[in-house]
């Protein structure tokens, strides 16, 4: 960049000087870091920045350090300026995000500046979700899938989450689980072939999501993986994130009856030409579809996750029965 980053976030916001306050998190692999900073000014905020720099070497902690995995980082944070550039304004509070300041972008160096949602009062990110917490999160998952129903995913990933097939041939071929393997194509042509495409958050798990002090609602960050697809990608990613094998099964019903509710209510309101009782009788079937997709990328990519257990195991099994 011709600029320093200093230099650069200063002329984009107008501000006397920047100040860093603290680390938030370094990057995957060591990509660099997001950071909170002062800026003072006549109104004086802290925002946040997300700062890419590419390395010379990158370091995979499970080992994936390769050629087609750098290229794949590199485009996720292309996509991820495209997001706050072109489409985190069509957000509103029911699927809330952070306020775009500015985005720069080079072959190997990438700026985000983005609005301090912990300064906006969405303070809290949890390890483990209450059920209170789970519905506000679908609720956000739900509202963010109708904003973009039908929504053409230009500059995003053509097809959302960091597991898709296309991009994960290396994770397919180290699967020992021959049957997945042979119906990984079949499982993705289902999803992909759904009447009902939106953009997928694509690593909606329940670290991604800050709530606000007083509990009543949730805005979510990280926009690598952001594209098309369906809504079942997002929703069973972010189910697994926060249940243990016996919760799975325990509250898959009720918490996708929660999510179809919070559907139905936001299509109404932002899509009523879209018939929300097809949409839910086509995602529906394509629960245990979505959550075989993820489970074929995690045995192949981490064949001792915790994630995989007796729940993914028998929804999987399901799918290859019908597919066969």
């Amino acid at each position: 960049m011709k600029c320093s980053l200093h230099e650069q976030v200063l002329d984009m916001t107008g501000a006397k000087h920047l100040v860093k306050q603290g680390k938030v998190q370094t990057l995957w692999s060591d990509y660099g870091e997001i950071g909170r900073y002062l800026l003072e000014g006549d109104e004086p905020k802290t925002i946040i920045i997300k700062h890419v720099k590419l390395p010379d070497q990158s370091h995979h902690p499970r080992g994936w350090n390769t050629e087609r995995s750098h290229k794949r980082k590199i485009q996720s944070y292309q996509v991820e300026c495209e997001w706050y550039e072109r489409y985190s304004s069509l957000c509103d509070d029911t699927c809330r995000v952070p306020e775009t300041i500015g985005t720069s972008c080079s072959d190997n160096e990438f700026l985000i500046v983005m609005e301090d949602l912990s300064a906006s009062g969405f303070s809290s990110v949890k390890e483990n979700a209450s059920f209170h917490d789970m519905t506000l999160c679908l609720s956000w998952l739900a509202n963010f899938h109708a904003t973009f129903m039908h929504h053409n995913p230009e500059g995003l990933w053509p097809t959302g989450t960091y597991w898709h097939l296309a991009t994960r041939p290396d994770e397919l071929a180290a699967l020992k689980d021959i049957e997945l393997k042979k119906a990984a194509a079949k499982i993705d042509s289902l999803l992909s072939n759904s009447p009902y495409q939106t953009i997928v958050h694509g690593d909606a798990k329940l670290a991604n999501f800050c709530f606000a002090k007083d509990e009543s609602s949730v805005a979510a960050v990280d926009y690598q993986y952001v594209g098309g697809g369906c809504g079942m990608k997002d929703v069973a990613y972010f189910i697994g994130s926060c249940l243990t094998e016996d919760e799975c099964e325990h509250y898959e019903s009720k918490l996708l009856d929660i999510y179809f509710d919070h559907l139905a209510h936001a299509l109404r309101n932002k899509q009523a030409n879209i018939d929300a009782d097809l949409v839910e009788e086509d995602w529906r079937e394509l629960y245990a579809v979505a959550w075989t997709d993820f489970h074929r990328f995690l045995k192949g990519w981490s064949p001792g996750h915790w994630k995989i257990h007796g729940y993914s195991e028998r929804l999987s099994s399901s799918v290859l029965k019908q597919l066969s």
